[in-house]
C-alpha cells in the first residue's frame, strides 16, 4: 500500500476517532488521492468536449502516484426513452474497458452519475436526449439498478456515486427522497458496494445539514469545494456572469474560505459519524499558474489535515493537471497535488 493511503488511515483515525472498524471510512480513506477524468464521459458523447478517454492517461495516473479516478459519466444520454431503459450494451462496453483498465492499474475507480440535465430541470447540451418528464425519476432508478447488477462482481475498489451536484428544481428535500429510493434499488443488486452521496444545491458542504441519509453502513459523504469562486472561476466560459480575470490566491481571507467547508463538513461527519470525501476542487486555466499552485496546494493541506481523501478536478481540460499538448503534467500542479509535505 503507498505511504500517503497508510499515512491518511491514520490520520483518518487520529482526526475523525472512527476508522476504528468500520468499512466506510477505512475504504474512504484509501482513496487517497484522486484525479477527475472530467470532460471526457460526461459529454452527450464522448468526444463531444474534449476527448476520449485514453488507456495511457490511466497508465500516467497510476505512474504519477495518485490513487484514484473519479470518472464522471452522463449515463442518462446511452439508455432508453421508455422502460425498461436498457442501457447501450457498446457504451457499457466501454465501460467496463475503462474501469477493467484501472483495475489492473491498482486504481480505484468512482463510477460518478454526471450531468442529468433533465434531472435538474435544465435546458439539454447539443446532442442530449430528452424522456418525458414524468418518467426522468423512474427511469434514473432503473439506471443505477442495472448498473449495480452490471458491476455487482467487481472488486471492492470499484465505488458508485449516485449523482453529482443534485441541484436545481431536484431540491433536497427530493433529493432526500430520490437518493433513497435509488440506494435501495442499487442494494438489491450489490448490497456491500461502497456508495458516494452528497448533499443537494451542487455537494455544497453548507447544506449538509438538510442531507437525510438512510441507515446505510455502506456509504460515503461527498462535497465539493470551489471556494473562493472568483478566483477558481474567473473567465469562466460556461458561466453567463463569470467572475473578472485577473484575481490571484491566496491571502487570508482566500483560505479562510477555502477552509470553512471542509470545516463544516468534518464537523458534520464527526457528528454523524460519516466519512467524508472531497471529491471536487480545483482551479481554472486563466488564472496564474502561480496562484493555481498556491491554491491547489492549501486545499490538498487543509482536506488532509481533517482527514479527507480528494480528487481534483480534473486531468487535461480547463482546470487541467496534465498537458496535452506538451504531453506532460503541470508541473507546478502536479507537485502541489503529489509533491512532499
Amino acid at each position: 500500500m503507498p505511504v500517503f493511503r497508510v499515512a491518511l488511515l491514520l490520520l483518518c483515525a487520529l482526526v475523525a476517532g472512527a476508522c476504528r472498524a468500520d468499512p466506510a471510512f477505512t475504504a474512504a480513506a484509501s482513496l487517497g488521492r484522486g484525479v477527475n477524468f472530467g470532460n471526457m464521459l460526461d459529454a452527450p458523447r464522448e468526444g463531444d468536449w474534449s476527448r476520449r478517454a485514453r488507456d495511457v492517461d490511466i497508465d500516467r495516473v497510476a505512474e504519477a502516484g495518485f490513487a484514484t479516478i473519479r470518472l464522471p459519466v452522463r449515463f442518462s444520454n446511452h439508455a432508453d426513452a421508455e422502460p425498461p431503459y436498457r442501457l447501450d450494451p457498446d457504451f457499457m462496453a466501454r465501460i467496463d474497458h475503462i474501469v477493467d483498465r484501472a483495475v489492473a492499474d491498482h486504481l480505484s475507480i468512482i463510477l460518478d452519475f454526471q450531468a442529468y440535465r433533465q434531472i435538474y430541470g435544465e435546458p439539454l447540451d447539443p446532442n442530449e436526449s430528452a424522456v418525458e418528464p414524468g418518467l426522468v425519476e423512474e427511469r434514473f432508478v432503473a439506471l443505477w439498478a442495472q448498473l449495480a447488477e452490471h458491476f455487482h462482481d467487481r472488486p471492492k475498489q470499484v465505488l458508485y456515486e449516485l449523482l453529482n451536484e443534485p441541484h436545481g428544481t431536484l431540491t433536497p428535500d427530493r433529493w432526500n427522497a430520490l437518493l433513497r429510493r435509488t440506494l435501495a434499488a442499487v442494494r438489491e443488486h450489490d448490497p456491500e458496494r461502497m456508495v458516494l452521496v452528497g448533499p443537494g444545491e451542487s455537494n455544497i458542504a453548507q447544506y449538509l445539514g438538510k442531507l437525510d441519509l438512510p441507515d446505510d453502513p455502506a456509504l460515503i459523504v461527498t462535497i465539493h469545494d470551489y471556494a473562493p469562486t472568483a478566483f477558481t472561476f474567473q473567465g469562466a466560459n460556461w458561466m453567463e456572469h463569470p467572475p473578472p480575470a485577473g484575481t490571484t490566491c491566496c491571502d487570508r481571507g482566500q483560505i479562510a474560505e477555502i477552509v470553512l467547508p471542509l470545516d463544516i463538513a468534518a464537523a458534520w461527519g464527526r457528528q454523524h459519524h460519516r466519512p467524508i470525501y472531497l471529491g471536487e476542487f480545483g482551479a481554472i486555466d486563466r488564472a496564474d499558474l502561480e496562484s493555481r499552485a498556491v491554491f491547489t496546494r492549501a486545499v490538498r493541506d487543509a482536506a488532509e489535515q481533517r482527514g479527507m481523501s480528494w480528487a481534483y478536478w480534473e486531468f487535461d481540460a480547463g482546470f487541467g493537471v496534465y498537458d496535452l499538448k506538451a504531453r506532460n503534467w503541470v508541473e507546478p500542479i502536479r507537485d502541489a497535488l503529489l509533491g512532499p509535505k
